[in-house]
């Protein structure tokens, strides 16, 4: 079956290729017909520029040619003769590529897409998705603890949203003023500039009357912003590692473990991929999970989408036909401000 497919194929390369894949389904397996997919700006672009070192390393997860995308909503066309999880011309969430057409086995995560939401937003949701693993790895039992953000791009700010929804006051932090007012647009009233610790301990005591957060969460992924986020974090608070930390850096461990030991700080990664595709079925002790697996968060996700809670579409810059994926990564890349966030037209 020929389909077109988004291939990233070299530093800052990307193309828009002709490729053929297998027509015949495997029992587990859907082939599903594309109608939006939405770039993730964070890992599409650090394979786009390089800045993932993995590129480079033969049969890595992402080297050279990648095949790219993984927020990607459209039709099922076809099904295999043990899938269960969806039917034959349902609308379907995945974490699918940017391509035309694509085969994909229901032990991933397939969900359908509720009649009420665009699929442009569906598909943008998938950020919601990676956002909330913050959310779901902290501990929630403090009554609206003072929550800092840093970094409102797409990721930081839903995150911001999510526990701003459960309840708690959420400081966001960027020094990007556009950022800054998306993120007040989205329901993120409390924002700072960032900068030195110094007049960010000044700008938190005068939003919550304390100069640490109960929960600090870095949504930037440097090393520099996590240090800065423990300096921050309260005594037996909790820091939260949302960003993959690319950049080297370099400096004293000793001073931060140091920090951590002696405030008895929980430092904590959020990487989604670490929680089950599906709820668990008797797992000890799930019941005190607050979030069981990446299907439930989803649907959480799109519930609170259909509810007016979750903002999704004021972050969706750009809607744009597959063909021009150069521009979309370069806009994203270079045009931050601008390029906020791009839904793949299919």
């Amino acid at each position: 079956m020929k389909i077109k497919q988004v291939v990233i194929t070299g530093q800052e390369k990307a193309e828009l290729q002709d490729l053929e894949i297998e027509g015949k389904l495997g029992p587990e397996e859907i082939l599903v017909r594309t109608e939006c997919s939405f770039i993730s700006a964070g890992t599409e672009l650090s394979i786009f520029t390089a800045k993932e070192s993995a590129v480079f390393q033969k049969n890595s997860w992402c080297a050279y040619p990648w095949k790219s995308g993984y927020a990607n909503v459209g039709t099922v066309e076809a099904v295999g003769a043990a899938v269960t999880r969806a039917v034959k011309g349902q609308r379907v969430f995945t974490f699918g590529p940017h391509a035309s057409h694509y085969i994909y086995s229901q032990e991933a995560l397939v969900m359908e897409v509720p009649r009420e939401i665009d699929p442009g937003i569906a598909s943008a949701s998938r950020m919601a998705g990676v956002a909330t693993a913050a959310m779901a790895m902290a501990d929630r039992s403090l009554h609206r603890p003072n929550v800092a953000v840093f970094g409102l791009g797409m990721v930081g700010n839903l995150a911001a949203q999510s526990f701003r929804i459960l309840g708690a006051n959420v400081i966001g932090i960027d020094p990007i003023p556009s950022r800054r007012k998306l993120a007040e647009a989205c329901g993120i009233r409390n924002t700072l500039a960032g900068g030195e610790l110094k007049s960010l301990e000044e700008g938190l005591t005068k939003l919550t009357g304390n100069s640490k957060v109960d929960i600090c969460i870095d949504a930037v992924g440097h090393t520099s912003v996590v240090l800065q986020a423990l300096a921050l974090t309260a005594n037996v608070g909790q820091l939260i590692l949302l960003g993959t930390p690319r950049a080297p850096v370099e400096g004293n461990l000793t001073t931060a473990f140091n920090e951590i030991h002696l405030r008895n700080i929980c430092v904590r990664g959020a990487l989604e991929w670490c929680l089950p595709v599906y709820p668990p079925i008797g797992m000890f002790g799930y019941k005190t999970l607050p979030l069981l697996s990446l299907w439930d968060k989803q649907k959480m996700i799109f519930e609170w989408i259909k509810e007016g809670q979750l903002t999704v579409e004021p972050m969706i810059s750009h809607r744009l036909p597959p063909a021009k994926i150069e521009e979309a990564y370069q806009g994203l890349l270079k045009s931050p401000e601008k390029f906020t966030g791009v839904v793949i037209d299919w």
